[in-house]
């Protein structure tokens, strides 16, 4: 007993004592946890199929949906509601994964300098959106948040936008020949702050 007792006590002692070996034994340890944590998700309905009413983002919603990315909003503003009834009495229903399936990368997030975004389509109107986005305190005096008055100014890249849905398309989102065909003269003559209200203003509306 005693022999097997110290076998057991150095084998133990030698993965202690062993850098290199300890680094691979967690290693496959995080592997096997993740597999077993991430994998499952990619058969499970509620995360893989949109929620009835999601829609993928229409050319100009798309272009604003980059400017959002390319400007950093999602630095201050989740797109996340969890299921708490403090969070749902000032937001609207929590967030599930199946209004997200479109979106990549998704911009659920967790930093709340300014208030979540993830139900403020159609809270405001387009006017109110033009005007808080040009300077945010002829709105709300108090806010911290920086004016984007070059959005006005500046037209979308009709150009780029096929090549982008093209590649959306080949990540599972369902953008038919026709959409993109028509995707550059969609946002033809729009400026940038056409585009990111029109993205803002469909945030939530398929799951009330």
């Amino acid at each position: 007993m005693a022999k097997d007792t110290s076998t057991s006590s150095l084998s133990h002692e030698k993965i202690e004592t062993s850098n290199f070996l300890m680094i691979v034994l967690i290693l496959l340890v995080l592997l096997a946890g993740g597999l077993v944590e991430i994998v499952p998700l990619f058969f499970q309905k509620s995360t893989t199929e949109p929620i009835k009413g999601v829609a993928p983002y229409t050319a100009l919603q798309l272009a604003g949906r980059d400017i959002y990315i390319r400007e950093g909003c999602y630095n201050c503003h989740s797109q996340m509601i969890r299921p708490f009834r403090a969070e749902t009495l000032r937001y609207g229903h929590y967030s599930v994964a199946g209004e997200s399936v479109y979106d990549h990368p998704f911009q659920w997030g967790s930093k709340r300098t300014g208030p979540d975004l993830a139900r403020v389509g159609a809270k405001y109107s387009d006017e109110w959106h033009r005007i808080h986005l040009t300077n945010p305190r002829d709105l709300v005096p108090e806010s911290n948040m920086p004016a984007y008055p070059w959005l006005e100014k500046t037209p979308v890249d009709a150009a780029v936008m096929p090549a982008h849905m093209t590649a959306l398309r080949r990540v599972g989102v369902p953008y038919t020949d026709a959409q993109i065909a028509g995707a550059a003269e969609e946002v033809k003559g729009k400026t940038e702050l056409d585009a990111t209200i029109a993205y803002l203003q469909v945030l939530g509306l398929a799951l009330k």
